[in-house]
């Protein structure tokens, strides 16, 4: 992604997690970067830190990912229409009762990469569930292999971080969000030969492509803190709401005197400021 975003700065959070932010050129998006680690758990919670303090408009979450199906090759783009958290479920006698939870991709960004992907022949995408769980499958023939194609065999691709995201996206004001990633390898005893190979660069580079294909469909809304045309950079990008006797300039920033007015019984005019 770096290499789509111009004049880049690094923020730094209170807790120490680092961002790139930069403009996405001829559109109306600053594009903030990070890179989170493995796992979901660690995607949710540091997606939600990232959520708070940047006020973002629409959450991507982009990278590799093993492939499930044949037809899903090295090279080609998993858009993610849902994503599953795959160790969701009951152990019992009669052995594991799969427990299912699905998370939708946002319906606009979907359909912003759909068109976005039709002007883009050297780009081979997929539009499928992607498999989430806390593991690096390698062995096709695994227990967890079968496991996933009994239980998931819609997924197209599996990996280990978006299901957090999109929970994070979803409980953090309803964002639209995500799930891009390219096919780096066929999750199968032939994972180190494909990587060795440079495999997880170019599956990356091609999710990025996509990602910024769909950012150029999906422009900002007007007004909004992602727009050239928004609020200045330095302030978050919420509004101004009005309850009773006070006025919330909550997740804004004003410099300058602020004077109102009541009409409460017993207050006059300056009752309220």
């Amino acid at each position: 992604m770096r290499a789509h975003v111009e004049k880049r700065r690094e923020l730094v959070h209170p807790d120490g997690t680092r961002v790139e932010k930069g403009q996405l050129p001829d559109t109306g998006w600053q594009v903030a970067m990070a890179e989170l680690g493995m796992g979901a758990e660690r995607a949710a919670a540091l997606t939600t830190q990232l959520i708070n303090w940047l006020h973002p408009e629409a959450v991507f979450f982009i990278g590799v990912a093993g492939s499930l199906k044949d037809d899903v090759g090295i090279g080609d783009v998993v858009v993610g229409t849902q994503v599953y958290e795959i160790h969701g479920g009951k152990q019992t006698p009669e052995g594991f009762l799969v427990r299912p939870k699905a998370l939708p991709g946002s319906h606009a960004l979907e359909q912003a990469a759909r068109s976005a992907v039709r002007d883009m022949p050297d780009v081979r995408a997929h539009f499928m569930p992607i498999a989430t769980g806390d593991v690096v499958l390698a062995d096709a023939e695994s227990e967890i292999a079968a496991f996933i194609r009994r239980s998931y065999n819609d997924a197209g691709a599996i990996e280990m971080e978006g299901s957090g995201a999109l929970q994070a996206a979803h409980l953090n004001g309803r964002l639209n969000a995500l799930v891009i990633r390219g096919i780096s390898d066929h999750a199968n005893a032939d994972k180190h030969k494909a990587d060795a190979s440079g495999s997880q660069e170019r599956a990356a580079q091609q999710a990025a492509r996509v990602t910024v294909a769909v950012l150029r469909k999906q422009q900002p809304r007007e007004g909004s803190s992602n727009s050239e045309e928004g609020p200045h950079p330095g302030r978050a990008g919420g509004g101004i709401t009005y309850g009773g006797d006070h006025i919330d300039f909550r997740g804004g920033t004003f410099h300058g005197p602020v004077t109102g007015k009541t009409d409460r019984p017993g207050q006059g005019d300056d009752g309220g400021r």
